[in-house]
């Protein structure tokens, strides 16, 4: 700053502060008067502080970079972006899964306004013989040989999303909305509390942190615990979480401005730090001792149905467990696979951009290697990421999975509106926050109608869609039904884009697929 702009700006701001005091003396204008002294104040304040060099630079003004900056967001989401271009979720299908939310016409007028010869575009074949919708069955029952207790599961669920990263209204609303649709709601890694106890089925995730079934002393699993918590009518299910989607490898992460005494208290942990799971288990080690682990928890929970759930990395690492499974011949009830797509909590943004496979890839190599085990009919698949309409229902069962979850699009039906605030503890609408009274105000019994309106208007779409391809059970839908523009005159279907191996070819040397070959020799059922 140059002399001369010094001597300028001192002598603006004794004549400020001298017209703010004659001003204050005239009580009509005591408000002028207040406005002026506030704006030095924030002058002085702005060249003496070092933190920030465009407020030293322009006083006042720098101010509104941050501003415009806070308001970002909200400009980009309500005056920019066009219904189909933001991310991860555009406008339109938010707008549906509002719509139906509330019960309201979610139809469209006047057409598609997607770009239907654009590369990506996908569609389903229909039939000239449609089924009755009514007829098309969507329930299915998990629980393989081994199971005692199967459960008769819904096509779409809830997935894994724990109290903590969630408030306790919307947990409970999300619950009770599953007890009036008759879906499950899956606990997320933070453990069973009572805010999952409000009449909905549960399916009970156990995770490298072992929140809610840890020794408090030691932090490891604590089988008397979980018996307990296992034995309880609510809980249909449980799920071993060896990795998510947002995340893999790294373990969950619970920002400390999220964790309240209550919070603490069920999870064993301390207030004022962030909770960052381990990224491994404890409780057991490598693919055999996981087979073994679900064999304890099944006995552990008098035969309720047990599975894992993980995204998937290395491929190798995968069909070690399949090794495994064969080998021991313990096998899960079910599979959920967590595309990289997924997440709804806090991640390192270099893990959620760049870190696991996508769904759709995961899911076909998960079903493949499961069927070239020959052990394919033995366990369920739960396909979780970025699952929010009818249509990605039967993409993602007909590329391989029987079942899907969804989480953020059920945090919408309680009323999440992509603020992408949920790492922070201001979420707007209290959804994803444990800021009381941010989450107050969350209406339950609201809510928990919402959840199960949009469940079932998303379930009745996909049983439209199935009823449209002339099929009566999702289990027919196979992947050269749904086809794909791969270029600007290229049609195929995802039968040719992604190959169904031979069922058992993985057991015999001379039948391994070469794409599979490399990975099989090295998979090992003893060490990741």
């Amino acid at each position: 700053m140059t002399d001369r702009r010094k001597w300028y700006l001192g002598f603006g701001i004794i004549l400020l502060v001298i017209i703010a005091l004659l001003l204050l003396l005239h009580t009509s204008l005591l408000w002028i008067g207040s406005f002026l002294l506030i704006l030095v104040a924030i002058y002085l304040y702005d060249i003496i502080q070092t933190k920030h060099t465009i407020l030293r630079n322009f006083p006042i003004l720098g101010h509104m970079r941050f501003i415009l900056e806070f308001f970002r967001p909200e400009i980009q989401q309500y005056f920019i972006a066009d219904d189909k271009s933001e991310m991860p979720f555009d406008r339109a299908t938010r707008s549906v899964i509002y719509e139906r939310a509330k019960g309201i016409n979610d139809t469209t007028a006047f057409g598609t306004e997607r770009d239907i010869l654009n590369v990506g575009y996908e569609w389903v074949l229909h039939s000239l013989a449609p089924a009755d919708p009514s007829a098309v069955e969507h329930r299915l029952q998990v629980g393989g040989k081994f199971c005692k207790q199967p459960y008769s599961a819904s096509r779409l669920n809830v997935s894994a999303m724990s109290f903590g990263a969630l408030s306790k209204n919307a947990i409970m609303a999300i619950n009770k909305g599953a007890a009036l649709g008759g879906f499950y709601q899956n606990t997320g890694e933070g453990g069973l509390t009572d805010h999952h106890l409000q009449g909905g089925d549960i399916v009970l995730q156990i995770g490298t942190g072992y929140f809610g079934v840890r020794n408090k002393q030691t932090g490891e699993f604590d089988e008397e615990k979980f018996a307990e918590k296992a034995a309880l009518d609510s809980v249909k299910m449980i799920e071993i979480k060896l990795s998510q989607g947002a995340k893999p490898a790294h373990g969950g992460v619970l920002p400390a401005a999220k964790i309240t005494q209550e919070i603490a208290e069920i999870r064993g942990v301390e207030l004022g730090k962030d909770v960052i799971s381990p990224p491994v288990h404890t409780a057991f080690s490598g693919p055999d001792g996981l087979c073994h682990f679900i064999e304890k928890l099944r006995g552990l929970s008098e035969g309720k149905p047990i599975g894992f759930k993980l995204c998937i990395g290395s491929q190798r690492e995968f069909l070690s467990i399949c090794k495994a499974m064969i080998s021991t011949q313990i096998f899960p009830d079910f599979i959920t696979i967590d595309g990289s797509e997924g997440g709804t909590g806090a991640a390192p943004l270099e893990y959620a951009d760049h870190m696991g496979m996508p769904l759709d890839d995961a899911l076909v190599f998960v079903n493949n290697a499961l069927i070239g085990c020959g052990i394919r009919h033995e366990i369920t698949l739960i396909a979780s990421g970025k699952v929010s309409t009818g249509f990605d229902m039967v993409k993602k069962l007909a590329l391989g999975a029987d079942l899907c979850n969804s989480a953020r699009a059920m945090m919408m039906a309680v009323g999440c509106i992509q603020s992408k605030q949920c790492n922070k503890n201001t979420c707007p609408v209290g959804v994803a926050t444990q800021n009381r009274s941010l989450y107050k105000n969350l209406d339950i019994q609201d809510k928990m109608h919402r959840v199960r309106r949009y469940h079932d208007a998303t379930l009745h779409n996909f049983r439209e869609i199935i009823g449209s391809m002339g099929l009566e059970h999702p289990g027919k839908l196979c992947p050269s039904q749904l086809l794909k523009r791969t270029g600007p005159e290229t049609v195929r279907s995802y039968a040719d884009i992604y190959p169904r191996i031979e069922p058992g070819c993985l057991l015999r040397e001379e039948a391994i697929p070469q794409s599979f070959k490399t990975d099989w020799d090295g998979a090992c059922e003893t060490k990741f």
